[in-house]
Parts: structure tokens; C-alpha cells; sequence
């Protein structure tokens, strides 16, 4: 349809693991996020994310089938796409291998609809996709999100790290993927969607959906604006579940068990300051309940003023020791820091050399770990560092 407007990539048609922008003319809502931008790549997938980087692979994508296909082994082989104002199409036409190159040609699309749908079409798949193999390349079929948070490192001024987690992916059966099919996924409703802290807090779609009054936003605390939701002390205020000016959303006795709890620890408080020989309290014990009750024991076992002078003078002493003790420790530590800088071969430097956090099992570089480097056809901005973390 409307063939004339369909556009073929010349780049993209005639080189190997290369990544071009595509603007689209409408918003595509991508797991709660509005999409004015995409980055269509040779491997048979789509990235949705805001910075393109070299592991494309790894999250954040849209991929009808993830695979090594190399659109310049072949002058038949194509990448091209169709936008009408309501949809766009990406499609990888007769593309082939590069290291299996006698598998034969694959034909199979991906359409992005205004909606939030999404569409995988299989014109043409010669072999099963579980038999493609995933040496040299990932293959997927599927979507994943993540979101990124950036650490600034003290140590090098004006430099950040960027960590990607992961927070969902959805992963089709590969063996369903055959010629003249396809797959049609409806997106969920999110907690994004919640424009005030009532609908927000009282919505029943599956999430737990937070209000936060200092971003004005609703979100379950996983999705592409984690760090500023985490920055802004949202996960705190998300506790109360309150909106402003109005009561708590709980049900009647959840509400009533509540009040009573507040009465008893007002009594538990007045009783304190009326008589130091006053019963202990008989609510359960709450955090504040806890250190009243030790309050009062402590005055209720102590008949003899002296007593209680000594008791704390010797506390007294003791925090004055501690103080002393972690004063010391931290004056060895910037003194070992120290020594270290200026002797880095000593056996202490190599010791810590060799367990730096790049190291650790959690915070993987993933060099060569089976995410193929993607080169972006037009470059743009400053060169950052990702790690790429486990799914969350």
C-alpha cells in the first residue's frame, strides 16, 4: 500500500550492525513512555531508548526477530520503513545470515501503532528461529524496557556512568515464529497514565501506583524515570498513601484500626509525663510504644538519684569511646588511602586493584559477552559509559 511512500535506508540496506535514527510523526506510547523517536537497527529490531550506545542488544528494544542478518551480502536485501500518521512500519526484506548465509533469505516486519500496539509480520522464514544460531549475535523476539540511572564519579570530574536496569521483558515462543504469520501485543494500562493523586492512589490496574505531589506524577516506581522518582523522595511519600486535603484511601475498618492505634499512642504519651510509675502499655507495641516502655522501666527500677547520675555518667563514657574508636578508624583509612596513592605497587594497591568494584559480579562491562557493538549511522553527542545490570 501506497507503495511510493515507502522509504528505503540506503545505509542501513548496505552495511552490517549499524543503527539509524527515525523520526515518527505521531506519539507511540512504549510501556507508559511517549515515543517521538526511534533507532531502527540491521539485527531485525527496533531500539526505543534515549541514548543510543553500542550493546542496542541488551534492553529497551522492539524485536520482531533479533538475529545477525547482514543486509550487504546481498543487493536484494533491504531495511526500509512507511510511516502514515497513525502507524509505522519497519521492514527487513530478504535480508540474510552473515554467518549463515545458505539458510536463505528472511522477510518480516514491525508495526508501531498510535495506540500502543504492536505488531510482528512473518512473510518469509526459511529455517526455525531456535535453530539460528546466537554465537556471534543475541536472538530474541520480544520487547524489554529499562530505565538508567547516572552515578557521577568523584574521582574524575565532569565524567558520569550510566547503569541501564532492566525492569521488564516480554519474550515470545520462537517456535511459533513461522512463514505467513504473526503476532499482535496490546499494551496493559500503566500507572503513568493517572494525571491526579485520587485516580492515582485508588487505581486497581495491576500496579501498585504511587502519587508524587513533588513531581505531580503517578508511577509504581519502575519505569524510564526511576531516578528522578528516587532523587525526589517519592518512594517515602508514597508510603502514606494520602492525598493532600483529603483522607486516607482505606477501607472503613482499616481506617478505624488506625485511629485507635493513634489514640493509644497519645495515652501511652500522657501517662509518661503525668508519673514515672505508671503501668506499662497495653496496645501492641509500636516503634514509639517500644521506647516509652524502656523509658519507663528504667525510671520505675531506679529509686536512688545517685544511681541514675552513674548510670549516665557510664553511658556518657562509653559514647565518648566510641567517638574516640571510629575517629581512629577513619584517620587509619585516609592514611592507608594516602599510602597507597603514592606506592601503587605495593602489595595493599595490587590487593585492592584487583577487587575494584569493575570487577564485582554485579556491575558487568559485558565486553565481548555476546552483545554485538552497533555503530550509530549518525553520531551525535558526547561518548558515555553503560553497564548494563540484571533484570530487576
Amino acid at each position: 500500500m501506497e507503495k511510493d511512500k515507502v522509504k528505503i535506508h540506503g545505509i542501513l540496506s548496505n552495511t552490517h550492525r549499524q543503527a539509524a535514527r527515525v523520526n515518527l510523526s505521531f506519539d507511540f506510547p512504549f510501556y507508559g513512555h511517549f515515543l517521538r523517536e526511534i533507532t531502527v537497527a540491521t539485527g531485525g529490531f527496533i531500539y526505543t531508548g534515549e541514548v543510543v550506545h553500542r550493546m542496542l542488544t541488551a534492553t529497551q528494544y522492539i524485536a520482531p526477530l533479533m538475529a545477525n542478518f547482514d543486509p550487504s551480502v546481498s543487493r536484494n536485501s533491504t531495511v526500509r520503513y512507511f510511516d502514515n500518521g497513525t502507524a509505522l512500519v519497519v521492514q527487513w526484506d530478504h535480508v540474510h545470515l552473515q554467518d549463515n548465509y545458505n539458510l536463505g533469505s528472511f522477510t518480516f516486519q514491525a508495526t508501531l501503532l498510535m495506540d500502543g500496539r504492536i505488531i510482528f509480520g512473518y512473510k518469509e522464514i526459511p529455517v526455525l528461529v531456535t535453530q539460528i544460531s546466537s554465537t556471534n549475535h543475541p536472538v530474541k523476539v520480544g520487547l524489554s524496557d529499562a530505565f538508567v540511572v547516572v552515578h557521577r564519579i568523584q574521582q574524575i570530574p565532569n565524567v558520569r556512568r550510566r547503569t541501564i536496569y532492566e525492569y521488564h521483558r516480554v519474550e515470545l515462543q520462537m517456535s511459533k515464529i513461522t512463514n505467513i504469520s504473526a503476532v499482535e501485543m496490546t499494551p496493559l494500562p500503566t500507572c503513568l497514565q493517572f494525571n491526579g493523586c485520587g485516580p492515582c492512589v485508588a487505581a486497581q490496574i495491576g500496579f501498585n501506583c504511587s502519587w508524587c505531589s513533588k513531581l505531580q506524577r503517578c508511577s509504581s516506581g519502575f519505569d524510564r524515570h526511576r531516578q528522578d522518582w528516587v532523587d525526589s523522595g517519592c518512594p517515602e511519600e508514597s508510603k502514606e498513601k494520602m492525598c493532600e486535603n483529603t483522607e486516607p484511601v482505606d477501607s472503613p475498618s482499616q481506617t478505624s484500626t488506625t485511629t485507635q492505634a493513634t489514640t493509644t499512642k497519645f495515652r501511652v504519651l500522657t501517662t509518661t509525663r503525668r508519673a514515672a510509675t505508671s503501668q506499662l502499655p497495653t496496645s501492641l507495641p509500636t516503634e514509639d510504644d517500644t521506647k516509652i516502655a524502656l523509658h519507663l522501666k528504667d525510671n520505675g527500677a531506679s529509686t536512688d538519684d545517685s544511681a541514675a547520675e552513674k548510670k549516665g555518667g557510664t553511658l556518657h563514657a562509653g559514647l565518648i569511646v566510641g567517638i574516640l574508636i571510629l575517629v581512629l578508624v577513619v584517620a587509619a583509612a585516609i592514611l592507608v588511602t594516602v599510602y597507597m596513592y603514592h606506592h601503587p605497587t605495593s602489595a595493599a594497591s595490587i590487593f585492592f586493584i584487583e577487587r575494584r568494584p569493575s570487577r564485582w559480579p554485579a556491575m558487568k562491562f559485558r565486553r565481548g559477552s555476546g552483545h554485538p557493538a552497533y555503530a550509530e549511522v549518525e553520531p551525535v553527542g558526547e561518548k558515555e559509559g553503560f553497564i548494563v545490570s540484571e533484570q530487576c
